[in-house]
């Protein structure tokens, strides 16, 4: 059989990975889960500098998933060269950095850093960050803003780019088009969907940032649909996510049409998923007989 599967001209082993800000950046799993038998790490998010991230609490369970408002803390992206890329050399898997920023320089800064690493496979470019030159909205809200940034960066990557493309919009197809017009080579998505809960009996709210992101198996049914239809809607590669908890879901995503997958909330759950996923993709083909993991990919569609 055979697992391989290639985007922007770079072949991965299987098509599982890990989704940014889930996994650290390999080292805090490394105990759990064996690293060679992974497509790729997909890191936490890396800044021009240090963050501190959001104040406590910043995490709740919900129905279904859990919320976080973390804030992308992260120790900036010399920190992460110098201690976290050498780490993740030591294993047989693609390495994929999740970049992040407040402004467009920010994340050419780090992009340019990232560089020159030929460690490094692709970037995630994680367009939910606040654009505070625009008043804090995020980057992956507005097609124009989204093109804007997805164009700069291309610029200045030496490695394929990744846009990670938020789900609080009114149509995912047009950002779609919009980072594929501006030169994205592939997408991930969905990124988590903003959401809020409230203490009932403390009468407040139960993370400090009021709202954060969601995420887990309640929205998967959201992912599969915005995969499907943004794989009808462009011609590059799409890593699909959200509610992954068993390689069932995975090959969902991918018979909607994503050509990888990563697993987010479900390492919290269970530290063990991503090669679970790993292994029953490979089942599911011997199952029923598929000579080729491609195969698979938007096969609802013919």
């Amino acid at each position: 059989m055979k697992t391989e599967v290639t985007l922007a001209g770079v072949t991965f082993k299987n098509p599982v990975m890990t989704a940014s800000g889930t996994f650290g950046s390999g080292m805090e799993y490394s105990e759990f889960v064996d690293l060679n038998q992974l497509g790729a790490v997909v890191t936490k998010g890396v800044a021009n500098e240090p963050w501190p991230g959001n104040p406590t609490p910043r995490v709740a369970e919900v129905y279904g998933g859990m919320l976080n408002a973390i804030g992308l803390q992260n120790p900036g992206v010399d920190v992460f060269l110098k201690r976290d890329i050498p780490f993740l050399k030591q294993f047989d898997t693609r390495i994929i950095v999740n970049v992040c920023g407040k402004s467009i320089a920010d994340y050419v800064e780090v992009v340019e850093k990232l560089g020159e690493e030929d460690a490094i496979a692709m970037l995630e470019i994680n367009v939910s960050c606040p654009n505070v030159k625009e008043g804090a909205i995020a980057f992956g809200q507005k097609a124009e803003a989204l093109y804007e940034i997805t164009r700069e960066v291309k610029k200045h990557a030496r490695q394929p780019v990744i846009m990670k493309l938020s789900p609080n919009v009114t149509d995912i197809t047009e950002m779609a088009r919009a980072a594929e017009a501006a030169g994205a080579d592939a997408l991930s998505m969905i990124n988590t969907i903003t959401g809020m809960k409230i203490d009932i009996h403390k009468r407040c709210f139960a993370i400090a940032n009021k709202t954060g992101g969601m995420s887990g198996p309640a929205i998967k049914p959201v992912a599969v649909r915005m995969v499907y239809q943004t794989a009808q809607a462009v011609k590059i590669p799409i890593i699909g996510m959200g509610g992954i908890a068993n390689a069932e879901d995975a090959i969902e995503f991918m018979l909607a049409g994503a050509s990888a997958i990563s697993v987010g909330a479900m390492n919290f759950v269970n530290p063990y998923t991503v090669t679970e996923v790993a292994a029953g993709i490979e089942a599911y083909m011997k199952q029923y007989r598929i000579e080729d993991v491609q195969e698979l990919i938007g096969a609802v569609n013919n």
